[in-house]
């Protein structure tokens, strides 16, 4: 059986996962509608040049990466990543400090 302590900690991991993705989705969301509002001031003041466009590719990016990370769909933003660099900087701390 599972101690209380596991147990809580699980809710707590599970907690935060959700609150990332909730911060996605929040992101996602806003990206959206500013995008449909600068294609209409885009689209209302200057037609004949879409500057809207180099907006929504940088955000874009923005808004990719930031899914990535969420969704651990890439390697270099996944948790097992993290957890690997923080051993191997740890371990490397470990043997400058045996040299000296």
């Amino acid at each position: 059986m599972e101690s209380d302590h596991t147990q809580a900690k699980r809710y707590q991991k599970a907690q935060k996962r959700v609150k990332e993705i909730r911060g996605f989705y929040e992101h996602l969301t806003v990206f959206i509608l500013v995008t449909v509002i600068l294609i209409v001031i885009n689209l209302m003041t200057s037609p004949e040049y879409l500057w809207f466009i180099w907006c929504v590719f940088g955000w874009g990016i923005g808004v990719v990466i930031h899914g990535l990370k969420t969704f651990e769909i890439s390697p270099a933003f996944s948790k097992d990543w993290e957890e690997r660099k923080i051993k191997e900087i740890l371990e490397k701390e470990k043997n400058k400090q045996t040299w000296k």
